[in-house]
């Protein structure tokens, strides 16, 4: 389930709040080929089931910007702002990809604000988020997201 915030003050409140879980999402080989397609990088681990089958990961596995990217799904699915005037992508922190993600996995969106912040008449927030694999130890991505808010 989505939380939204509708105000500066809440949104300042709200370091340390755990943001719960997103849908899973399957990774299949299209959306993985589809990527290769996209950002040229072909790499045998990603794209060749036969040869990957024998490889170090036993089969194809996802980019790990892919998986990065999928961030940009599972946020908005985790966090709502609104009473805005404008919302902006700042950037990330802290990208991570501590364990490979299969084709043929189920992933999902972990969040938690770990840092609010004011600058100028913008709040800032940063949303750790984990990219966890289903019935996986370590996720296939953490990375720290930083947005910029102007209320209304």
């Amino acid at each position: 389930m989505t939380t939204v915030f509708s105000s500066a003050e809440q949104l300042l409140a709200a370091e340390g709040q755990d943001l719960g879980a997103t849908d899973w999402l399957e990774i299949d080989q299209a959306r993985v080929n589809l990527f290769a397609e996209a950002t040229g990088d072909h790499q045998w681990i990603h794209v060749d089931p036969e040869r990957a089958a024998s490889g170090p990961f036993g089969g194809c596995i996802a980019h790990g910007y892919l998986t990065l990217s999928l961030v940009n799904l599972f946020l908005p699915q985790l966090i709502e702002v609104d009473n805005l005037r404008m919302g902006v992508n700042y950037g990330c922190d802290r990208v991570r990809f501590p364990a490979p993600v299969r084709v043929g996995a189920r992933i999902r969106g972990r969040g938690e604000v770990v840092r609010v912040e004011q600058v100028g008449a913008a709040v800032q927030a940063t949303v750790r988020v984990s990219v966890e694999i289903e019935g996986g130890e370590r996720p296939g991505c953490v990375v720290d997201t930083i947005s910029r808010y102007t209320f209304n």
